[in-house]
């Protein structure tokens, strides 16, 4: 069973959309667009969901949070940190994107990484692709390709990880790529997001992004 003690969750449904409490999620809620009940997690996120506040696009999407409910920040240097994942992709939008997992930064619509799949409906198969802002105010960030041909329904691994010292790694499918980042994030509160955040907003109630997890974990080890 993935351990759902220091999540809280963002369904798209709602105005503003709903968050389910770390204690509620703990439980086994389950709706539409989440269920945790065959230790799994499934997450779907239809085009038409509605969006948290400054967004383009609707997610359900689980947020870092404390055992207590509270919602957790972190600065790098504080901790070893990692975000590692095993999940397979199993519908994508029209758009063929959606983020998968994230480091985002507290009050801020600039995310240090966000790791999107990326669908190709040519070759039927997706690209796994890395978004990095190396500095806090970069308007988009780099993007790195980290592996290609994953099909959907296919299982596959992530790791994202960031070191003290500011090291950013970030592994999918075997690949792997790391580089310093710039020592202006170590004053940012950030935290790790995980699940479907479906890049596309137009279409039928029908299309959407699903993902189903396999395992999910964070760690800050100090």
């Amino acid at each position: 069973m993935i351990d759902l003690a220091t999540w809280n969750l963002s369904v798209p449904v709602g105005n503003p959309p709903y968050t389910v409490e770390t204690a509620k999620l703990v439980k086994g809620f389950k709706d539409q667009y989440f269920h945790s009940d065959t230790g799994t997690l499934f997450f779907w996120s239809p085009v038409t969901g509605s969006r948290t506040e400054n967004a383009k696009y609707p997610r359900t999407e689980l947020r870092e949070t404390y055992s207590n409910g509270k919602l957790r920040n972190w600065f790098y240097p504080d901790a070893d940190n990692s975000l590692r994942a095993t999940l397979a992709v199993n519908q994508v939008p029209s758009s063929g994107k959606l983020v998968i997992g994230q480091i985002h930064a507290y009050d801020s619509q600039k995310p240090m990484v966000k790791l999107e799949y990326q669908y190709k409906t040519k070759t039927q198969t997706g690209n796994i692709v890395a978004k990095v802002r190396m500095h806090p105010d970069d308007a988009e960030g780099r993007v790195i390709t980290l592996a290609t041909g994953i099909q959907l329904d296919q299982q596959f691994s992530y790791l994202i990880h960031l070191s003290p010292g500011g090291a950013l790694g970030i592994s999918a499918a075997s690949y792997q790529w790391a580089s310093n980042i710039s020592a202006t994030w170590r004053n940012k509160q950030l935290y790790f997001k995980a699940g479907v955040y479906v890049q596309d907003n137009t279409g039928y109630t029908s299309e959407g992004a699903k993902v189903t997890f396999s395992k999910l974990d964070i760690d800050h080890d100090k």
